[in-house]
């Protein structure tokens, strides 16, 4: 075999496994076999055929094996075998990972809000404020806020949003999205914003005195 062939031969289809997959696959409950070949299938594309003679000889292993780690995928619901018609009308078998893509997607959210924990003393807050229970949106809106925002700069967000008569979950989040762009990011930017645009207000307005009517042409 030619130089050029045996590199060839070791650079076509390149599997290439985000480390995203390592950190999450031992919570999926599967070995690193088991995420390799589900790496493979991703590399096939989304509507592999399921041949498992082929699968075997290009893997490297035998055909029992195949049968044995989609056995175990199906199982453990991440791989779902569909039929469908090729083009010649024939029924074929298919393998979808669609399952294990939304596991992983599961997984990284919950690490996300691992990350950010939402203290959960700000619901009692704005309940009390507002003098009800909020409602689900709403507690939806305010597990969006904890993920991007300081707890601090939510509550002083309700304190002025009460101030100004609105006790509204949107108007606060219309708050948020204000002092945000402006750069303010927790209780202490707030207070020190707010000071300011207090201090501005008090500020004498000097007029100019011009006399218009004395003011003639020569």
């Amino acid at each position: 075999m030619k130089q050029q062939d045996l590199f060839n031969l070791l650079t076509e289809k390149n599997i290439v496994v985000p480390l995203i997959y390592f950190k999450h696959y031992k919570e999926l409950k599967i070995n690193l076999e088991e995420l390799l070949f589900l790496m493979y299938i991703k590399a096939m594309g989304t509507k592999i055929t399921f041949n498992p003679s082929n699968m075997a000889l290009e893997l490297g292993l035998e055909i029992k094996d195949i049968m044995r780690l989609v056995s175990s995928l199906t199982e453990k619901k991440l791989l779902v075998i569909n039929t469908y018609k090729n083009d010649k009308g024939i029924m074929e078998e298919a393998l979808d990972i669609s399952l294990f893509y939304e596991k992983v997607m599961s997984l990284i959210c919950n690490d996300v809000l691992e990350d950010k924990k939402i203290d959960d003393s700000i619901f009692t807050t704005i309940e009390k404020e507002f003098g009800r229970t909020l409602s689900s949106s709403e507690v939806e809106f305010i597990k969006a806020w904890a993920s991007n925002f300081d707890t601090s700069l939510i509550a002083s967000a309700v304190k002025e949003a009460t101030l100004n008569g609105v006790p509204s979950v949107r108007y606060i989040d219309r708050i948020l999205y204000e002092w945000d762009k402006k750069g303010i990011k927790n209780a202490e930017d707030v207070n020190h914003f707010l000071n300011k645009k207090d201090k501005e207000l008090k500020e004498p307005v000097e007029v100019f005195d011009y006399d218009w009517f004395d003011d003639e042409e020569e």
